[in-house]
């Protein structure tokens, strides 16, 4: 056997979990196909096989052959260097061998190659370099993205237009059913509106043009063996339909002026499940949008030095080796270890700490940081897919690959549902037409369509949708934003919450915290001094003592003299007196003793804060110290979340004695400390393994991972876009609390769905006897199918009504 390859196709066409089934049941069936997994939510499937026994354009086809379409994207390129047509035909031959390229098309008169391939299989980078192997040079013409992206915006597009259709052509229908209630007899209708043929020319558009979708979806369902909701839509708006059809033909025997017509009920119908579809189409494919984003923080060129002279070229040009150079200011292209220069480094997109570290030779730094304040010269270790940021895009991507949608309990059920209510209508046919009333075809026709419209779906297509709109809706009121109804549905299981520290528990930004001052020495005469001192550095921390001072209404002065020692602190002279701010290191190197102090000192260090030594004329003059703040709602939240029985854990990239400290502050026993990234996703995998239902809460690119792996992520709206994005819950207030408060709204949208189903389907079990017995006339079963719809929403809007924690 071969070694297996895999495979990641994007799938359009899909419209529920059933169909994601019959792909999976298909794929798998190959000969060759180990293994093949279809995530709905996504619209990807990945599969692994045997590529001397199938390929993907076999995929293709037994993708096409189920209904569906696989969508790829499109490139254009000019080629430079071609000669003649054999040029052309080199480069399409080595194009179509690379694998996710469905098909190269190169026009030697034009000079330019069509691309049409898979970018989870293939980038342009790597269809580049091939070109560039060849000896011909290869210049970007225009990228046309007709992939998935564009697919799903024409999808929202599509829906939006049948919305909007199909809700015009059903308020006159709806209209005139507002007149065939005494309650609501003195509502004037068009007696146009009332006419049957004007009715029919109103809903045949709606049933045919904006359901074809349904009648389509039912087709491809049946056609496989199985039923999903289209089956159940088409059905039960087939039946409203054309009983009224029959109903406005006899009209034309007896010349009634009829208005028990069931027009209005298939076309309102469908025009709420098109709504439906147009919200799900919007929620779609978000999950992609993090991917993008965390490719947009790389940089796009690197600086590097050849032959003694420095030369910008393309981030994907760099290998491994290369000498870099990094002004101040920019993004660090590579993972490199320095040889030349000091600075300090904002890391806080890798490691989520807002405290920049200072680099100096022999340091490693990473690629897509940025350098703050000094010229750093760097050897490049790790280029393109081996980078730190290009590992994290690959974690998100193989994590929210592999989560598997959510059964809707609806589309599980309708699978028995379906076959059994047409069995029932079709022997209720039979018998009385057969034996209650031989020969009255008209009388056993409307038994059986008593049982069909009494069966209709309407409530049991609403049940779950409503609920997960109305709870959503009602928790966005209160800032917390669901990506999906899945994440909805899930949160309640919950039994574990891990916070990342930073921008989470805490604030995420560096403040000043304490100030000693030594004997002799007066507070605001100490701060003025040190704040003018450090007013002419650039360094983070800086920043924060310089903004505590001023906070504290003290004014600054005119520096004489200043020198920043990175890795050590500053140096600098204010009214003539020389001060020297910094490290240990810094005041053993000018012979400052400050021996009986270090006790101070390292208190604060123990609590999490970063502790600067003060000197004034060689002699101790004080301590500044700076930290990262807890959030003023942090330890309550966290009480609450304990109470709720749920296990919380703190895992952060910083030192172990950093986190316990801030770990105590908010009454967390349990800490992981000192993590990375792709660490971080493995600690939730942990957890997972043991059994747990993790939710995974942060705020910065480097949780990420975590987001995606965990059952549920939580990004803290405060944070990166990256980390709401990847996440499947945003948090916008960045309050703790709105954990607790998600969690709480789960719990009550699954209470009422689980409400919803339980008389979406007491109406069918009671009325489907009834109307099977021919007790129920059709007219009643549509009124009856209509108020169990309506009851079914009025229970959902209930969650509007749900109180959270302001």
């Amino acid at each position: 056997m071969a070694d297996l390859k895999e495979a990641n196709l994007r799938i359009a066409g899909m419209t529920c979990a059933a169909c994601a089934a019959r792909i999976e049941k298909g794929l798998n069936k190959l000969d060759g196909v180990e293994e093949a997994a279809v995530n709905f939510a996504l619209e990807k499937t990945k599969i692994k096989y045997d590529p001397e026994k199938v390929n993907e354009q076999k995929f293709k086809e037994k993708v096409e052959a189920l209904g569906y379409e696989v969508v790829y994207e499109q490139a254009e390129f000019a080629i430079a260097g071609m000669t003649c047509a054999a040029c052309a035909a080199r480069i399409e031959k080595r194009l179509n061998k690379l694998e996710g390229v469905n098909q190269a098309t190169v026009n030697f008169a034009l000079e330019s190659v069509l691309v049409v391939y898979n970018p989870d299989e293939v980038t342009m980078s790597d269809m580049k370099e091939a070109i560039r192997k060849l000896g011909y040079t290869l210049i970007e013409k225009e990228e046309q993205k007709e992939g998935a992206e564009d697919y799903r915006e024409a999808e929202i597009k599509r829906q939006t237009r049948k919305l909007i259709i199909s809700a015009i052509l059903s308020f006159p229908l709806l209209w005139a059913m507002a007149g065939h209630f005494a309650f609501t007899s003195f509502i004037w209708v068009p007696d146009l509106f009332l006419n049957p043929w004007i009715q029919l020319i109103l809903a045949t558009p709606v049933q045919f043009v904006i359901g074809w979708q349904f009648y389509a979806g039912a087709y491809k369902a049946l056609r496989n063996k199985s039923a999903n909701m289209d089956v159940l839509v088409a059905l039960g708006t087939s039946a409203a339909y054309f009983y009224s059809l029959y109903l406005s033909i006899q009209s034309l025997q007896t010349h009634e002026h009829m208005v028990s017509l069931y027009f209005e009920t298939s076309a309102v119908l469908i025009t709420l499940i098109i709504l439906g579809k147009l919200f799900e189409a919007k929620a779609k494919g978000r999950s992609s949008e993090a991917i993008k984003k965390l490719m947009g923080l790389q940089a796009k060129t690197a600086v590097v030095i050849k032959d003694g002279a420095e030369k910008v070229i393309p981030i994907e040009e760099v290998v491994s080796g290369d000498i870099v150079f990094v002004k101040p200011g920019e993004k660090v292209p590579v993972d490199g270890e320095v040889i030349e220069g000091t600075s300090a480094v904002d890391e806080s997109m890798i490691t989520g700490e807002s405290v920049p570290v200072d680099k100096s030779k022999g340091d490693v730094v990473i690629g897509s940081t940025v350098n703050k304040n000094g010229a750093l010269t760097i050897r490049a270790l790790k280029v393109g897919k081996e980078t730190a940021l290009a590992q994290i895009i690959k974690v998100v991507e193989e994590a929210q690959g592999s989560k598997a949608p959510i059964q809707r309990l609806a589309d599980r059920i309708s699978g028995i549902f379906v076959p059994i209510v047409v069995g029932i209508a079709l022997v209720t046919f039979f018998i009385w037409y057969f034996a209650v009333a031989p020969g009255d075809f008209a009388a056993a026709l409307e038994k059986l369509i008593a049982v069909l419209v009494i069966a209709c779906p309407c409530a049991l297509g609403l049940a779950t949708p409503t609920s997960i709109m109305a709870g959503s809706g009602r928790a966005a009121e209160y800032g917390i934003l669901f990506k999906g109804g899945e994440h909805l549905e899930t949160a309640h299981q919950l039994d574990t919450i891990i916070l990342d520290k930073t921008g989470t528990v805490t604030n995420g930004k560096p403040v000043l915290t304490d100030i000693i001052v030594d004997k002799g020495q007066q507070e605001a005469e100490f701060l003025t001094f040190v704040g003018t001192a450090e007013k002419n550095s650039e360094h983070p921390l800086a920043e924060a003592i310089v903004e505590g001072v001023k906070e504290k209404g003290i004014s600054l002065k005119s520096t004489e003299e200043f020198t920043a020692l990175p890795g050590f602190g500053i140096q600098a002279k204010v009214d003539g007196r020389e001060l020297l701010i910094g490290t240990r290191r810094l005041m053993e190197k000018e012979n400052v003793d400050v021996t009986e102090h270090l006790s101070k000192m390292e208190h604060l260090e123990k609590q999490g804060k970063t502790a600067m030594l003060v000197a004034m004329d060689r002699q101790f003059a004080g301590i500044v110290a700076v930290a990262d703040t807890v959030k003023d709602t942090s330890k309550n939240a966290i009480a609450r979340l304990k109470e709720m029985g749920l296990d919380v854990v703190m895992m952060t990239g910083d030192n172990q004695q950093t986190a316990q400290a801030i770990a105590a502050q908010v009454g967390i026993e349990r800490v992981i400390a000192e993590v990375l990234p792709e660490g971080k996703a493995e600690e939730v995998k942990k957890l997972q393994q043991a059994g747990r239902k993790v939710a995974m809460v942060g705020d910065g690119i480097n949780d990420a991972p975590a987001l995606a792996v965990a059952d549920i992520g939580m990004a803290i709206g405060t944070g990166t876009d990256v980390a709401m994005e990847a996440a499947d819950i945003t948090l916008i207030r960045g309050d703790l609390n709105s954990i607790a408060d998600a969690i709480y709204m789960s719990k009550m949208t699954i209470r009422n769905i689980k409400q919803n189903l339980f008389w979406a389907f007491g109406y069918n079990t009671l009325g489907i006897p009834i109307a099977a017995l021919g007790l129920l006339a059709p007219w009643v079963a549509g009124a009856a199918m209509a108020f169990s719809s309506v009851s079914v929403v009025l229970n959902a809007l209930r969650l509007q009504r749900i109180q959270l924690k302001p």
